[in-house]
Order: C-alpha cells, then structure tokens, then sequence
C-alpha cells in the first residue's frame, strides 16, 4: 500500500520515496508514500517530476527525468504514471519502449507547486462555498468540479436569482477575511459519524467498509469529510468572485467562481 503524505501535510512538496512496484506495459510506477494527490471528490490529480536518487550501474536509467504526467488510486495503491523527459538515452537494442525505475529504487519526487497550491486554494474556496450555503441556506451539494484557480458547484436550490448569488458571493468573501483556521484530522469511522452533517453531498461518497474518515474543519464555518489537500488559512484563499449560474434541472443549481 502506499502511506498518502498529502493527508496530514498539504504542503509537502518534496520527498524521497522507494519504488515498490512497476507496471511497464502502462508506464507507471508506485511508491511506498507519496505527496502527489491522485486526484477525487473534484480536484484533480498531481502533476511534477521524478528523478533517481542513487547511481547504479545502468548509467543510462541513472540520468533519467521523468515527468509524472498522471495519477490513479487503485485500493491501497497510487500509480505514479511517467514519460521520460529529454535527453532521453535510446535503450539499448533499439527497443523504444521507456525506462522505469525498478523496485527498490529510491526517487526524488517534485509536485508541480504552484498547480498544487492553485488547487488547494480552490478546494478550501469551494468548501467555504458549501459552508456558507448549508449555514445560511440548508442546500445540500449534488455536485462539482474544479481546476486551478476556477470550479464550479452544484446546489439543490428549487430558485437561484443574481441578488442571491451576490449575497452568497458576499458572504463567502467575509468568511475569507476572517482569516478562519482550516484543520485536517483523521478520524475512526464511528467517531466520525457522530459529527452531525458531516455528509453534505446529495449522495455519500464514502465508501462502504473504511474504517477511517478524513475530516477538513474550517473553524467556526464547516466541517465535512473530505479527501483532498487545503490551505491552512482561509486568507490564503484570496477573493472568490462568482461567474455565472445556471439552472441544471428543477431542484439543481450551479454556480461557477473563480479566485482572483
């Protein structure tokens, strides 16, 4: 399995790992930890690189730079998908299939920051959305998605008008300012189920048979079980301005932000 840094610490944008398995015919490679996100619940996977940190015999492998170009979580395992960046040497008997680290192999391993933290800041602007709208307006999430810097969410609101959505967007910019301490716990999952609305989506998520629960808490606005990395601070966000809304069926609502 791999032990997932990026759940205790959202800003671990380096480290050292160990190759512990490899799938060549796809490309990938998985480590026994890692602070790459491999992406759910709407934010999408890590991106960056990853490079040998020991000198074997092979020389040609020991030079290789690999872009890490895609995530996927399978049970307990992260796939680390990689393409080799140039110069790339030939393999020798003119092959063309890529180099791999092997098992064993220790790698430095190098998040893209500046997508990760774009991210993070996005994901606690959504929540901070979700925390405003459950308080104030008791609308459960039926959906969303996000990339940096811009996502969108979905509300069971039955009437969405532009005076309301300017409030809601007025709001969440006071929750912002109000430099709110945002806490990650990991919690046993009965204890976690007691916390009343911990579950805001229309559907839970969650599956069946975990025995532990990631908790994100922006202190004082919204608690809810989530999977995702944050920043520390609501201020961090910086200024979420909605963009549009639009009707998705009778009682489903989506708004649009961006942060600026």
């Amino acid at each position: 399995m791999t032990e997932l840094l990026y759940q205790i610490d959202s800003y671990l944008a380096e480290f050292d790992a160990t190759v512990v398995a490899v799938d060549a015919v796809i490309g990938r490679v998985a480590l026994d930890h890692s602070a790459f996100y491999p992406g759910g619940g709407g934010q999408p996977g890590d991106l960056g690189t990853l490079a040998l940190t020991q000198t074997f015999e092979v020389s040609e492998t020991s030079k290789v730079l690999w872009a890490v170009t895609q995530m996927k979580k399978e049970g307990d395992v992260v796939w680390h998908h990689l393409s080799p960046l140039p110069p790339f040497p030939a393999r020798e008997g003119g092959s063309g299939s890529p180099l791999l680290p092997g098992v064993g192999w220790g790698v430095r391993c190098v998040l893209d920051w500046s997508r990760r933290y774009a991210l993070m800041r996005t994901h606690t602007a959504v929540h901070i959305l979700c925390g405003v709208v459950w308080r104030d307006y008791g609308a459960q999430v039926t959906g969303g998605n996000m990339d940096p810097l811009q996502g969108r969410m979905d509300f069971e609101f039955a009437t969405l008008r532009g005076e309301l959505v300017g409030e809601i967007e007025a709001k969440c910019n006071v929750e912002i300012a109000a430099a709110r301490d945002v806490r990650v716990k990991i919690l046993p999952r009965d204890e976690a189920f007691r916390i009343p609305d911990l579950i805001r989506t229309k559907i839970n998520l969650l599956p069946e048979g975990i025995k532990e629960v990631r908790t994100v808490e922006i202190v004082g606005l919204d608690l809810q079980a989530d999977g995702g990395t944050h920043v520390a601070n609501t201020r961090e966000v910086g200024r979420i301005r909605v963009t549009d809304y639009k009707s998705k069926g009778a009682i489903n609502k989506r708004i649009y932000i961006e942060i600026v």
